[in-house]
Order: C-alpha cells, then structure tokens, then sequence
C-alpha cells in the first residue's frame, strides 16, 4: 500500500543493511580471487575495475529510472540484483561465475546506492542536512559490521560468508518492499528543496556550474581515499608496522565516525552548509601533507584520527549540499553522479598511487593529492564567492523594481 511520507528511519536501516552487505564482498574479492581462485593479482585488479564500472553503471541507471519511470520499482529492481547475485553465490563461487555474479551484485549496489540518497531527498520532517548525516552515520555503522564480521566468518569458511551477507541482503530487500512504497510526486510538490529552486531559478544554471566543480573535487577527494585503501597498507609494512594495526584503522575510522556523526548534527544553527564542507575537506586534505611526517605507528593514528574528523564533517553534508543547489526532479540525476564521482576516484586512485610512487616517491604522492584537493577546492570558494556577489545583485535589482 502506497505511503504518503518518506521516513528517515527506513532509509537510513536501508543504508545501513546495504554496506552491510557490500562490506563483506569488497574487501574479500583480491584475496579470495588469489588465494582461493588461484587468479594472478592482475585478474583480480581487473575484476575489481570491472566492478567499479559496473557500480557506476548501477548509480547512472538507478538516478535515471528514479528520474525518469517509477522510484519503486527501481528501488525493488536494484535490491532485486543485488540479493539474488549473493544468493547464487552460496551454491557457485568458483571461477569465473565469482567475477560473473559480484559484478552484478555490484551493478544493483550502485542502484541501491542512489535510491537511498534519492529518497534522502524527499524527507520532508527533518532539514536535508540532518538526514544525511543520519544516513553516512547508518553508511558507517554498516562498513564497520560488515568488515568485522568477514574477518570472523572466512576463516570457517567462503560459504558461511556468502550465506550471512544474503540474509543481510535479504533484510534489505523486506525493508524497500514494506517502506519505501511512497506518493513521490506529492512530496516533491511540497518540499522544501522545491521551494529553495524557484526561490533562485535565475542562478539555477550559474548553481548547477557550482555542483560540476563540487562533484569535481569529490573525484579528487576519493582518489586520495583509496589510496588508504591500497598503497598505505604497503607504506605503512614498509616501515615495520604489522598489518593488523593497519587493519584497525579502519575500524578506529568507523568507531569514531559513529560517535562524532552526532556531533557534527549539532553544528547546523552555527555553521553554513558549505562552509562546514569547504572546512571539513580542506582539515582531510591536510591530513595527507602531514603524512610526509608520519614514521611511528602513533604518527599515522593521530593522522588518520585527522583524516576523520575532515570526514565526518564533510562526507555526509555533501548530497545535502548537492539537493539544496538543484531541482528535486533532478535528485536521482545528481545523486546519482555524486556515487559515480566517488567510484571514479576510487578506480582511479590505487593507478595513480602506483605509477607516482613508480616514478616518484611517497612523500611526492602526498603533496600531489594534497594540491588535487585544495586547489579544486579553492576554485570552488572562488566560484562561490562570485556566486553570492551575483546574488546580492539580483537581489538589490528586484528590491528596486519594487520600489
């Protein structure tokens, strides 16, 4: 039966229980590929790219069909894919039908991924802001079970794995069926985001020029963070830290993002939306120029308790930012492209890494990120800048005009 409100607590279980799930599968995939498929790391590098396109494909086609045809059953399609490609996982996960059914699970993740921010948009009970702090906290909480609970189950076996993140999936799929059933068009007639785009439909292209450079440096952003996610692990063996304390970083990064979500709510009476962002990415940015310093295993903690902290300040206000700058009939597009921003730089990110510590060094790599981010960053507070002088004008002219 058709809802007539979105609620955040269903959106918010259904972010949760989806990187539930897909934390089991993208940490395992190298390791599984090699050590039990027997595949050349050069197999699974490729078989992880394939992956990220097929993500990227799933975030395109899920903003689309949520734009274009039903938001329902777009949702029912991409929760569809995703749990029916684990459960056949149970019974086949030699090579290649593993390669075959994660990148399909991959294709409904990035559906999924861009139905909850979409929906995100439409709660109308709480500011845009507030719900998808809510939403990366649940985002959170998820990666950190997921991750935990692999490095537990594995080691009975690939099956149990496989098993328990179909019942995560399956979950997922009784939430989307019982709740996300809703009367969209009436929403957007009356949200607030809609007001917000007819309230500056004269800077409406001049703002959408605004959300390129945004997405633009969240590439930027995203290509620094995979590079934890890959090199760091040999940077930090390198200098003789083992690589259980590498592991529970990330632990200590979701531990923390849990704690502090809350927190970084209770900023929106004091702080402007984009100035909270601009702040939180430029505090991330710098925690990869200290990384030139870093030599201890204390050295790298303080520094990735910095990374965090940039994080959580800014991660999780960026799809409001995104809904407060465009038509609410354009959430699934730009939604969409925000989730395909991050897997661009994710792909792009580890090749970078490589090829830069190939040629150069570590310490290079860390300025060269470093310059990626605040420099795309600073053109954005340009723009920006320019922007609100716009503004101001066409504000003082219609104030004549009244006159």
């Amino acid at each position: 039966m058709e809802q007539q409100t979105v609620k955040l607590k269903w959106v918010a279980l259904a972010s949760l229980l989806n990187n539930t799930g897909a934390a089991f599968l993208w940490p395992l995939t190298t390791m599984y590929l090699h050590n039990y498929l027997g595949q050349t790391l050069t197999t699974a590098g490729f078989v992880m790219l394939i992956m990220s396109i097929a993500m990227m494909m799933g975030n395109y086609v899920g903003g689309w069909l949520f734009d274009h045809w039903k938001q329902y059953q777009t949702a029912i399609l991409g929760v569809s894919l995703s749990t029916l490609a684990i459960f056949l996982l149970i019974f086949v996960h030699g090579w290649p039908w593993y390669a075959v059914l994660i990148t399909i699970n991959s294709f409904g993740d990035g559906i999924n991924a861009t139905i909850v921010n979409s929906y995100g948009t439409l709660v109308s009970d709480h500011s845009s802001r507030y719900v998808f702090n809510y939403i990366y906290m649940a985002f959170n909480i998820g990666v950190v079970i997921g991750t935990l609970l692999v490095g537990v189950l594995l080691p009975i076996s690939v099956v149990v794995v496989f098993a328990v993140a179909t019942i995560f999936y399956a979950l997922l799929m009784l939430v989307v069926v019982l709740t996300f059933n809703v009367a969209v068009d009436a929403i957007k007639d009356n949200s607030e985001i809609q007001e917000h785009y007819h309230g500056s439909r004269q800077l409406h292209s001049r703002w959408i020029i605004l959300v390129w450079l945004i997405l633009i440096n969240y590439i930027t952003v995203h290509l620094s963070y995979s590079l934890w996610e890959s090199v760091m692990a040999v940077h930090m063996t390198n200098m003789g830290i083992p690589f259980y304390a590498y592991s529970m970083l990330w632990t200590l990064n979701g531990v923390l993002i849990i704690i502090g979500q809350p927190l970084v709510n209770k900023l929106s009476p004091y702080v402007r939306l984009s100035t909270q962002i601009i702040v939180g990415i430029f505090i991330f940015a710098l925690s990869f120029l200290l990384l030139i310093f870093a030599r201890t295993l204390t050295a790298f903690v303080i520094d990735f308790v910095i990374l965090t902290i940039g994080e959580m300040t800014s991660f999780a206000g960026l799809p409001a930012w995104i809904a407060q700058l465009t038509n609410v009939d354009e959430a699934g597009h730009y939604q969409g492209l925000l989730n395909i921003m991050m897997s661009v730089g994710r792909a792009i990110g580890p090749l970078y890494g490589g090829f830069v510590i190939e040629k150069g060094s570590y310490q290079f790599l860390f300025i060269s990120v470093f310059c990626l981010m605040t420099g795309t960053l600073i053109i954005i507070c340009l723009y920006l800048w320019h922007l609100h002088r716009v503004q101001r004008r066409l504000n003082l002219d219609n104030d004549t005009q009244n006159l």
